[in-house]
């Protein structure tokens, strides 16, 4: 089907959702409707793309329906809740409760995820020029299996559609399939709902039926999607994972285009709230979750996961690293190996490196934290360097505690820092000291132990053990 992006419905128009259905193939607590693709709840998608397309939404709750309300909050939604599962002609009267006004509303699945605004768009304006009370868009599939056929006469009008179970051998041969969408004026389709008919074995309502009756009238019309996968629906894990995978191929096209540089893109993930500008490189197998945000020239090294992190301009982090809730500013670096958790924050040219851990923790310009340590609860000044298995022991079992290091203070490998405590501006710790007590600034603070030393120690011990061997008969 053509898209016409300009075109807009000259009525009100609304979007109604159907999304009270349990879905049960899923095999989950969670309603079908709410599990994620790319971050985002399936029915939110379809409510993206009628919102996109200028359509009111209007979602149909029963199963979980405070969950379906939260999960929409913000999105503009009417609802309307279905009393209990009579089929889509039953869906669809009870969400025409919730609209007052006349106008065209369009139907849509609430487990549709992969429906664009450009499709929606071009129905209504298809919908708009037919003149027609019901406007079904259909698909041409080679194998139909268990979809409604498209039933038209000889001249090409659009006559009923029939579901597979009730399909005769020449309409199964059919291949032209209803996908459940239609856009229909709401002033009729309020005096022919009530004329709906119940179906065996279940006395469901389907709203399949309203194409017949208006084609009685000579109001119904087709149109046919191009791309059906545009149709699909999500019944199982199969599916959820097929329609995000096509999700993330649009995702990642557009980034691309926006002139984002992804590495090897079928190994990428990119949820749908991510920011990406143009320049930022995603190299291959990084997972960006959440409101992650990816500034111009910044860098997210391979295998990489980062959710609702930011890396401003310039920010690189190297392959392996897994930040969330942080901030890497310009000019700093991360990783290999490293670990960002919530509240940290790497400012303008410092750096953290391989196996290191910052937890709420700022670290300012030009500090580095180079290796093998964890600094949590801490601030350290610019210009600070912190020498590797240095630890900052924030926590004493039922308090967090903070440590500050002063700009311009070393402190030495294998350190560890008793929080609350401050080392001064450019003091010195020297490597291996446990420090209890504040530092003054340019002080040297120095913990160790004296070391001592016994001449042939080592020697005589050896042979000791040597011997003790020897007569245990044990073998090295």
């Amino acid at each position: 089907m053509a898209s016409d992006p300009t075109s807009a419905p000259a009525r009100p128009s609304f979007a109604l959702l159907l999304a009270a259905g349990l879905g049960t193939r899923m095999r989950s607590p969670l309603a079908k409707v709410l599990h994620p693709a790319l971050g985002r709840p399936l029915v939110a998608w379809a409510v993206d793309a009628a919102r996109a397309a200028a359509l009111v939404p209007v979602v149909v709750v029963n199963h979980q329906e405070d969950a379906v309300r939260a999960a929409l909050a913000d999105r503009g939604c009417r609802f309307a809740r279905q009393e209990a599962p009579r089929g889509t002609g039953d869906a669809v009267a009870s969400g025409l409760q919730a609209i007052d006004e006349d106008g065209v509303v369009v139907v849509l699945c609430g487990d549709g995820p992969l429906i664009r605004a450009e499709t929606l768009r071009a129905l209504c304006a298809a919908h708009a020029a037919g003149g027609r009370p019901v406007t079904v868009l259909t698909m041409h599939l080679e194998a139909p299996g268990a979809y409604g056929r498209i039933v038209r006469d000889e001249s090409g009008r659009v006559l009923r559609i029939v579901e597979a179970g009730e399909a005769r051998p020449e309409e199964l041969a059919l291949t032209e399939v209803n996908t459940g969408i239609y856009a229909l004026d709401i002033v009729w389709l309020r005096a022919r709902l009530p004329q709906l008919q119940p179906h065996p074995p279940k006395g469901e309502l389907y709203l399949t039926d309203v194409v017949e009756l208006a084609a009685a009238e000579g109001g119904a019309q087709g149109v046919v999607l191009a791309d059906a996968r545009e149709a699909m629906g999500v019944n199982d894990r199969a599916q959820l994972a097929e329609a995000e995978g096509i999700l993330q191929e649009r995702v990642l096209r557009r980034w691309m285009e926006a002139g984002v540089g992804i590495e090897a893109p079928a190994s990428v993930t990119v949820e749908a709230a991510v920011e990406l500008d143009p320049d930022a490189a995603i190299e291959r197998g990084a997972v960006l979750r959440g409101r992650t945000r990816v500034g111009a020239g910044a860098r997210v090294g391979a295998y990489s996961v980062l959710v609702d992190a930011e890396l401003e301009p310039g920010a690189q982090v190297l392959p392996h690293c897994a930040l969330e809730s942080c901030t890497v500013a310009s000019g700093a670096s991360v990783g290999p190996f490293a670990r960002l958790r919530p509240e940290a924050r790497v400012e303008e040219g410092a750096k953290v490196g391989n196996f290191v851990e910052i937890k709420k923790a700022r670290i300012a310009p030009g500090a580095k934290v180079p290796h093998l340590s964890y600094v949590g609860d801490a601030t350290v000044g610019a210009g600070a360097n912190i020498g590797a298995g240095t630890i900052t022991c924030n926590y004493d079992g039922v308090f967090k505690h903070h440590t500050e290091i002063g700009p311009g203070a070393f402190i030495g490998s294998n350190s560890a820092l008793v929080a609350p405590v401050r080392v001064g501006a450019g003091a010195l710790v020297g490597a291996g000291s446990v420090i209890t007590k504040d530092v003054p600034d340019e002080a040297v603070a120095l913990t160790r132990a004296k070391q001592e030393h016994w001449p042939e120690a080592a020697r005589r011990l050896r042979e000791r053990k040597l011997a003790e061997k020897a007569r245990r008969g044990t073998r090295s």
